[in-house]
């Protein structure tokens, strides 16, 4: 962000302007912002004086030069030698005395210096500049003639406010700040660092209106389609007449990095340097296909809709990008760029004045997908406040009336359908102080913010502070803090730690459990993965969830992050192809995060936090059995060390779960089964679609399971030390043959029901096996390893035997069920 301090004084009292240039420097970089650059104009225009010619005579031996006679201070006339013969009696010029350097070439490898030398013949003391040579446009064909009432002799600095010194303040220090993208904004700042009190010129007011037209000829009409993105759009007509700037304007422009190029389109820069608001202005008989009236169309493009640009670039604008049309045609890319078939040329009688506010979000999207980026951009996308657009249009009339010669021909066509207002905030100055660390009392502070023009109610300790109509970045107390420290000085603040209790916090009980969870994966050779929580929309519909159910951002970091999670599984399997590409063929995968759905509320209306774990396990090669029971391994190791029981029920039953029907997308019905915990719903293990495995490219043998933590938490049991027995254990494998409707959930916790009639005996049952032959599809063999052990004697092969035909005859009167 480029300042002027000869503008800034513009704009301001000269009271705070008493630092030196160095010195207002550095109190800049300590309180404002960085400092990137500092141009000092004061010695690229030395040398150079007003001067009035007097004497015109041609040369007598080159018909295209002119010796002039010129007086540049005092009686004695001064002879120049000019290739420019369109000079008259009387016209004021820039003379470069000799020893000066042209201010084009000013700092350059290439500088060039006059001299007194001879031309034809004839002895040229110095020369006259350009507009090129002067810098401040691009004519280099003809001498730069004066409007200046300053006197011959006059420092050219003086005459133009030239003896500046322009600061480039790094943009990211306003990013918050969207009034310090112009001059009077930082000026504003410069005077509250200083601790003096500034006040807005009089036409900076809330209250401003623009001037009502003496005869209403035209009528403009505006249809706002999106609203919600262009929340206020200001225009009007004005007769004008197209002729360069006065060069006191095309200076400030170009010493600030834009080029002149006529007398409306450089006050539309002019103002937007000074307030920040960028304003366009459309030529009318281009946008109108009507004498006497005008309609804007404000919408979103549609299907394969281009514009050519100002800059001549034909673009397709993206989706939701904001056009400014007319009733046929795209005229501008709004907030960004016009277009050129609407664009101000010598031969426009007629204008339309445009001062709008654009979503600072959907700008910056749309400048990034397209490429484009201006000044306008820059500003729109900082978050202007609509409240100034009526402001800054009257403004740029009344400069315009005066520049331009125009004439106010419609009414303000002003469509702002939810009007902004800035709330009162209530702080006291002891809430400041323990924040900063200071004393500063209650009208120390009402100061510092009234210096700022921050409107401030005063109650003994008591402040009501409410932002001005320029500001959106304050909307709690703890601005007010940040204002009052960075205006007063964070290095003027005591350098003392605040006073805090150092007893350390407790670590909350999820936390606890998620370091175990984390430790039980990890032993059990799985690797964590940690991925963004945004997704492609892309990777949900691979996965077969449904992204409407999504919270989108608003403001992406990229194209493909623009989706809030609604699992975590679907991120892990994105990860499963690349690391068997790089070359791991086996491998488990697990992550532990926060997951949402929109519509998911809690009792405060906010949207509900889910914690979950996902695993997934893959194999480049089949392994043996079903990849189902690899990850039933994992599930099983990892819930048996946090001392939590559960069994699996089949995948027909509907989810409980608010999210359940979204995390089980990935997963295939008949090959999957819910997770139960203590009777409550608490996750879904299974293997994946066919559709999942091949959009994401995934191996055959795949599986893997996603569970509430915060279910976890709440059932899991305190784990009890118990003693080790003394008497040996019995092992035995059972193998029983039932229809295959029956799951072995359901067998095994008959089976283990039947075993547990001694409370004294330890009974351990352990999966082994599920065989189907190919010749009997009604009947599977489901093989379970038996352990048991009592704690004060040794059991014998007879009481082994009973125990277990007494629990095999309980399972088949309950089910179809034969021990094989």
């Amino acid at each position: 962000m480029k300042t002027s301090i000869q503008l800034m004084k513009l704009l301001s009292d000269d009271t705070q302007w008493k630092l030196a240039p160095e010195d207002l420097v550095v109190k800049i970089g300590s309180q404002l912002g960085e400092v990137k650059e500092v141009i000092d104009l004061r010695a690229k225009y030395d040398g150079i004086k007003v001067a009035q010619i007097v004497e015109v005579t041609p040369h007598p031996d080159a018909d295209k030069l002119n010796i002039y006679q010129i007086l540049a201070g005092g009686s004695q006339k001064i002879q120049v030698v000019s290739g420019d013969t369109s000079l008259s009696v009387g016209d004021k010029v820039a003379w470069l005395a000799p020893g000066a350097t042209v201010p084009s070439t000013y700092g350059t490898e290439q500088a060039f210096v006059l001299s007194v030398r001879p031309l034809r013949g004839h002895m040229s003391h110095g020369m006259f500049g350009s507009g090129k040579e002067l810098d401040f446009n691009d004519d280099a064909a003809s001498v730069l003639k004066l409007d200046t009432k300053a006197e011959p002799g006059t420092a050219f600095a003086e005459a133009y406010n030239l003896d500046d010194v322009i600061i480039d303040i790094e943009n990211k220090m306003f990013t918050h700040r969207p009034d310090c993208f112009g001059n009077l904004g930082v000026a504003r700042e410069i005077a509250g660092i200083q601790g003096i009190a500034f006040e807005s010129p009089d036409w900076y007011s809330a209250d401003a209106k623009v001037r009502p037209a003496e005869h209403e000829t035209v009528k403009i009409e505006v249809e706002n389609n999106i609203p919600d993105l262009v929340s206020r759009y200001a225009a009007v007509a004005l007769e004008v007449e197209i002729a360069p700037s006065p060069l006191w304007l095309q200076s400030y422009l170009r010493r600030l990095g834009i080029r002149p190029i006529n007398n409306v389109v450089d006050i539309t820069n002019y103002v937007m340097i000074c307030t920040a608001q960028p304003l366009h202005a459309f030529d009318f008989n281009k946008v109108s296909g009507s004498k006497d009236k005008a309609k804007i169309v404000i919408r979103h493009p549609k299907k394969d809709e281009e514009l050519i640009l100002l800059d001549g670039k034909k673009v397709r604008p993206s989706e939701k990008s904001m056009l400014i049309c007319n009733d046929v045609e795209p005229i501008a890319l709004g907030g960004m760029m016009g277009g050129a078939n609407s664009d101000i040329s010598n031969n426009t009688k007629r204008i339309i004045l445009e001062s709008a506010t654009f979503d600072m979000y959907q700008i910056r999207r749309s400048s990034m997908q397209m490429g484009i980026f201006t000044d306008a951009v820059t500003r729109f996308s900082k978050g202007q406040s609509p409240e100034q657009c009526l402001v800054v249009l009257a403004k740029a009339v009344e400069i315009l009336i005066k520049f331009a010669g125009a004439k106010v021909i419609s009414k303000v066509a002003d469509e702002y359908p939810k009007k902004h207002t800035n709330k009162p905030i209530i702080v006291s100055s002891e809430f400041i102080n323990s924040r900063l660390g200071s004393d500063f009392t209650a009208d120390q502070i009402a100061t510092t913010l009234r210096n700022v023009e921050l409107i401030v109610e005063q109650s003994g300790d008591e402040l009501v502070v409410t932002a001005p109509f320029w500001r959106r970045d304050i909307e709690i107390k703890e601005d007010i803090v940040e204002e009052v420290g960075r205006l007063i000085g964070y290095d003027k603040l005591p350098q003392s730690l605040p006073q805090r209790a150092t007893s350390t916090a407790d670590v909350a009980a999820i936390d606890l459990l998620k370091s175990k969870i984390r430790n039980i994966l990890a032993g059990a050779g799985a690797n964590e993965l940690q991925t963004y929580s945004f997704v492609p929309a892309k990777l949900m519909q691979a996965v077969g969830q449904q992204s409407e159910h999504a919270f989108s951002i608003r403001n992406a970091i990229s194209p493909d992050l623009q989706k809030y999670r609604l699992s975590i599984t679907p991120g892990l399997l994105d990860k499963i192809h690349p690391n068997i590409k790089a070359g791991f063929n086996e491998f488990g995968l697990f992550e532990m995060n926060r997951v949402h759905i929109k519509g998911d509320d809690d009792c405060d209306g906010l949207p509900r936090e889910y914690q979950t774990l996902a695993f997934a396990y893959a194999a480049k090669k089949p392994g043996q059995g079903a990849p189902y029971y690899v990850a039933l391994k994992h599930l099983d190791y990892l819930l048996k060390n946090l001392n939590i029981s559960y069994k699996i029920m089949p995948a027909a039953t509907q989810p409980q779960w608010e999210i359940g029907r979204q995390v089980f997308a990935p997963f295939e019905p008949k090959r999957s089964g819910f997770i139960i915990v203590n009777d409550e719903f608490a996750g879904f293990i299974g293997e994946y679609k066919i559709a999942t495995r091949k959009n994401l490219k995934l191996p055959d043998y795949c599986a893997g399971f996603e569970i509430d933590v915060e279910r976890l938490l709440k059932h899991q049991k305190t784990s009890v030390y118990k003693k080790l027995l003394r008497f040996p254990s019995v092992e035995q494998d059972i193998c029983f043959k039932v229809e295959s409707k029956t799951t072995y959930g359901e067998l095994l916790d008959l089976f283990t029901q039947a075993l547990t009639v001694d409370a004294q005996l330890h009974v351990d049952v352990e999966f082994l096996d599920i065989y189907q032959r190919e010749q009997e599809k009604s009947h599977k063999q489901i093989t379970f390893r038996v352990n048991l052990q009592h704690p004060e004697k040794t059991l014998t092969n007879d009481e082994v035997s009973d125990l277990i035909n007494n629990a095999i005859e309980s399972v088949r009167s309950k089910i179809p069920a034969e021990r094989v």
